[in-house]
């Protein structure tokens, strides 16, 4: 699979060179494109390099790995080159004292859907730091991480939920684009635990088995 990616950050790099790795095609675009060289030779790979719109015009799949504030007007500054394309929202609107920005207003995935009508948005990998998807493969306690992944276009998530098998995760359906926001206010509140509390997040929630509550005893 040829992949794009917007950006030269962290998440950009994490990403990135876990695709290659699983044998896919990625070019790097950058506003300053010394960056992206920089980060296209780290990834190794042969990965390419060049400017937004040489990615967001590369292959099938462009990841906007790209900050909050900035990513919905590169995103519309490129919108032709995008149309048809799946585009991964991985950003989290989070900002001072783990405060979620898009509050009362539409969510990050949607500002890039809007900005970009004629691609595919889908929300996935915001969940987790970087070095988490640096991880080869992602797996705590014998189990592979989970991946929830939300979308409105089967094909788009179908090439979603491949690439973050190929990270050795597992997909999990989030819903449509309508509920990336509650990722979003997921990741704002698990960043307010891990950061501010020291809390392992697994712990507020009961295995599967007591989602619904405990089974009542045999008789």
């Amino acid at each position: 699979m040829k992949i794009g990616v917007l950006g030269t950050g962290n998440m950009a790099d994490a990403l990135a060179t876990q695709w290659v790795r699983a044998g896919h095609e990625v070019f790097v675009g950058g506003r300053n494109e010394q960056h992206a060289q920089r980060l296209a030779t780290r990834i190794g790979g042969g990965a390419g390099h060049g400017s937004l719109r040489a990615a967001a015009g590369y292959g099938e799949v462009v990841l906007a790995a790209l900050p909050y504030g900035a990513g919905a007007d590169i995103v519309r500054e490129h919108q032709s080159a995008l149309d048809g394309k799946v585009l991964l929202d991985c950003a989290n609107p989070v900002g001072p004292g783990f405060r979620l920005l898009t509050e009362g207003g539409p969510s990050a995935a949607r500002r890039l859907a809007a900005a970009a009508p004629g691609a595919h948005v889908v929300k996935a990998f915001n969940l987790c730091h970087e070095d988490v998807w640096r991880m080869t493969p992602p797996a705590f306690d014998g189990r592979p991480l989970a991946v929830p992944v939300c979308g409105d276009d089967e094909a788009a998530i179908a090439l979603t939920r491949k690439l973050v098998r190929d990270m050795g995760c597992e997909p999990v359906s989030g819903g449509g684009l309508d509920r990336a926001g509650l990722l979003e206010a997921t990741a704002a509140l698990f960043i307010g635990l891990w950061v501010a509390e020291r809390t392992d997040v697994r712990a507020i929630a009961p295995p599967l088995a007591y989602a619904t509550g405990p089974r009542p005893e045999k008789a």
